[in-house]
């Protein structure tokens, strides 16, 4: 892709991925599911986990999986409020971009 992506968009991304699983998701789960929608390293995003998890955005608990413990994130109720308050800038702002790309602006 050839925009950069922000934090606020990462940020978005990220709990819109974390928040389709109730019960929460795993590091590696997110990144895959990331990364079909933008290009991005795991060395990028474990920062954003953590932010969004100080930020109280996203709580963290760990699970046994296969004789290891497994990193889970499940989005909190100030990550949904975050999350729908992203979801309405990102409909204005993608709405006067693509009215601008298409000439009626």
């Amino acid at each position: 892709m050839v925009f950069n992506t922000g934090a606020a968009l990462l940020d978005a991304i990220v709990l819109a991925v974390v928040s389709k699983e109730q019960n929460g998701t795993y590091g590696y789960k997110i990144t895959q599911d990331v990364r079909q929608v933008i290009e991005v390293s795991e060395s990028t995003l474990y920062p954003v986990l953590r932010r969004l998890q100080k930020d109280a955005c996203l709580e963290v608990y760990d699970m046994e999986c296969g004789g290891r413990n497994r990193r889970y994130y499940k989005i909190t109720e100030k990550g949904t409020v975050q999350l729908n308050l992203y979801k309405t800038e990102w409909k204005a702002y993608s709405t006067k971009i693509s009215m601008l790309f298409a000439g009626r602006i």
